[in-house]
C-alpha cells in the first residue's frame, strides 16, 4: 500500500539551500516540496518540524564495521554500527571490503556481503581494499566497477599487511583511469615509519604519545606528494583518506590550483583533538590511537581553513572502535601493538553542526562536507545526499537548539569509551528516516537489523 509522510515548519537545508517548506514523502521517496499552506497535501502521518531543521540524512563514505586488525576485530558489527550510525543522523555508510592477501577481490566483496547482509539498520555500499596488486585483480577491478563497487584504496602505509609499492598504485590508477574507478589512498611513508618505530622502542618509548611522534606530518606530506604524482602520471582521479597534517593539505591545494582531479578528505578527530589527547596519562592516551594521528593543535585551523576553501572536500569518520579494555590494552606495554582507530560514526553530524555554532562552516557547508559531495564522489547523488523529488527518503529532523553532553554511557556505539567524553555540543537528532520509514523517531529507535539495503554506486560524479 502506498504510504505518505508530509514533514512539515521545518527549514530545509541542503547543500544549495536553505528553505521554509514542507517536504511530502511517498513510497520511500521525495515525492514533492512546497511553500507551507500552498498544497493542501494529506498524508498518513505527519511530522512537524517547527523550529527544528529538515536536512538529508548524512553519508559517512570511511567506516570498518567488523574490521580484522592487529590481532583483533573492530568492535562494531554492521548491526551495532548502522544503528549507531542513525541515531547520530547517518543514514548511509560506505564501508571497506578487504581482498584477503593471496586472494581475490570477489573473496573479499563476498565476505562483507556476508558479514552486512540483513544486519544493517541503514542502507551501506562498499569500496574495496587492494592488499595484493597483481594482473589477476587488476582484471577484477573492472567487474567490480560494472557490480557498484566503484572505488579502490591503497596503502602506502602498513608494510606487511596493506602496503603497495609506486609501482602497484600506479597500475591500478591506470585500470581506474580506463574503467572510471576511482582510487582512494591512505598516504604516509610506512617504510619509514617503521623505521622510526623500531627505534623509537629501542630508546625504551613505549606510551601512546609516540605512535604520534613517529608518524610525522612530513611523512604524510611526502606520501600525499608522491600518490598525488602517481595518479598524475596515471591520468586518473585521486582521493585521499583522513588527512591530518597541514603540510598534507598544502600538498592537495597545490594539485588542486593546478588543476586535478584531487580531493582530500578529513575527519572529526582531527578537526576536535590533538596530540594532547595522545599523551593523557595513565594509558588512556591509547583510546586515541589511530592512522593518520592526531596532530598538534595548530593543524586544527589549517583542516577548517581547507573545508571553508573546498581544497577538502569531505568529513568522514573512519570509524573502526576498539573497546579499551581488551584491545587497546593489547599495546600497553608497545605502542606499536594498540590497536589503530576510533569510534566516531554517531558523532559526526552533531560535531559538524557544532562547528556550526562556532563559525567553523555555514549551514550549508555542514550538508555539503557530510552528506551531498561524499554522495556525489562515490556515485550516490541524487538518490542520496539531498532533499528533491525523486531522492531517497532519508530525511533527518534536527533540533538545532538542544543540548548535549557526548558520552559512553549514553552513545550506542559498541564501544567502551568515548572519544568526546565530556564534550558539551549544540544540536541533536530528534527523528531518522531511512527511506521513508522511521528508524529514530523522537528519539526512539524503531529501526531493524535488515532494513538496510546494500547499494551499487555509480562512478565519481566530479571526474
Amino acid at each position: 500500500m502506498s504510504t505518505r509522510t508530509l514533514i512539515t515548519g521545518g527549514l530545509v537545508i541542503t547543500a544549495s539551500d536553505e528553505l521554509p517548506v514542507d517536504v511530502l514523502v511517498e513510497d520511500g521517496r521525495v515525492a514533492a516540496l512546497a511553500t507551507r499552506g500552498s498544497h493542501g497535501w494529506t498524508a498518513d502521518r505527519v511530522l512537524d518540524a517547527t523550529g527544528k531543521y529538515v536536512i538529508p540524512g548524512g553519508v559517512d563514505a570511511h567506516t570498518h564495521m567488523e574490521m580484522p586488525f592487529g590481532g583483533t576485530l573492530a568492535s562494531d558489527s554492521f548491526e551495532t554500527g548502522t544503528r549507531a550510525a542513525a541515531w547520530g543522523g547517518t543514514t548511509t555508510i560506505v564501508d571497506f571490503a578487504i581482498q584477503p592477501k593471496g586472494g581475490t577481490l570477489a573473496e573479499g566483496l563476498d565476505t562483507w556481503h556476508e558479514k552486512a547482509a540483513g544486519r544493517c539498520a541503514v542502507d551501506y555500499g562498499f569500496h574495496m581494499i587492494m592488499s595484493d596488486v597483481n594482473e589477476s585483480s587488476l582484471k577484477e577491478m573492472d567487474t567490480l566497477v560494472s557490480s557498484g563497487v566503484t572505488s579502490f584504496k591503497l596503502f602506502t602505509a602498513y608494510p606487511g599487511v596493506f602496503f603497495s609499492d609506486d609501482g602497484q598504485i600506479l597500475r591500478a590508477m591506470q585500470r581506474a583511469g580506463a574503467n572510471g574507478g576511482l582510487v582512494m589512498a591512505h598516504a604516509e611513508n610506512g617504510l619509514a615509519i617503521d623505521v622510526l618505530v623500531e627505534q623509537a622502542l629501542a630508546r625504551g618509548e613505549r606510551d601512546p604519545r609516540h605512535h604520534g611522534e613517529v608518524r610525522k606530518a612530513l611523512l604524510e606530506a611526502e606520501a600525499t606528494h608522491r600518490v598525488i604524482k602517481l595518479s598524475q602520471v596515471a591520468g586518473a582521479p585521486l582521493y585521499v583518506v583522513h588527512v591530518s597534517a597541514r603540510e598534507a593539505v598544502a600538498e592537495l591545494t597545490r594539485a588542486r590550483d593546478d588543476g586535478l582531479p584531487v580531493f582530500g578528505e578529513t575527519c572529526p578527530q582531527y578537526l576536535f583533538l590533538s596530540t594532547d589527547n595522545l599523551a593523557e596519562p595513565d594509558f588512556e592516551g591509547a583510546k586515541y590511537v589511530c592512522s593518520t594521528p592526531l596532530r598538534p593543535k595548530e593543524h586544527q585551523e589549517v583542516l577548517w581553513r581547507g573545508l571553508r576553501t573546498n581544497d577538502l572536500q569531505v568529513v568522514s569518520t573512519d570509524h573502526c572502535p576498539f573497546c579499551f579494555k581488551g584491545q587497546k590494552e593489547m599495546g600497553r606495554e608497545d605502542f606499536s601493538k594498540i590497536p589503530n582507530g576510533m569510534p566516531g560514526v554517531e558523532n559526526r553530524m552533531d560535531l559538524l553542526h557544532q562547528a556550526v555554532v562556532d563559525g567553523h562552516i555555514g549551514r550549508r557547508r555542514w550538508i555539503e562536507v557530510a552528506c551531498a559531495t561524499p554522495a556525489r564522489m562515490f556515485g550516490l547523488y541524487p538518490k542520496k545526499g539531498t532533499i528533491a523529488p525523486g531522492a531517497d527518503a532519508d530525511i533527518v529532523i534536527y533540533d538545532p537548539h538542544a543540548e548535549q553532553t557526548m558520552s559512553a554511557r549514553t552513545h550506542h556505539m559498541n564501544v567502551d569509551y568515548s572519544a568526546y567524553e565530556g564534550k558539551r555540543v549544540t544540536g541533536r537528532v530528534e527523528t531518522v528516516l531511512s527511506r521513508g520509514v522511521p528508524v529514530i523517531d523522537d528519539r526512539v529507535y524503531t529501526g531493524r537489523a535488515g532494513h538496510g539495503s546494500f547499494l551499487r554506486r555509480d562512478l565519481c560524479q566530479y571526474v
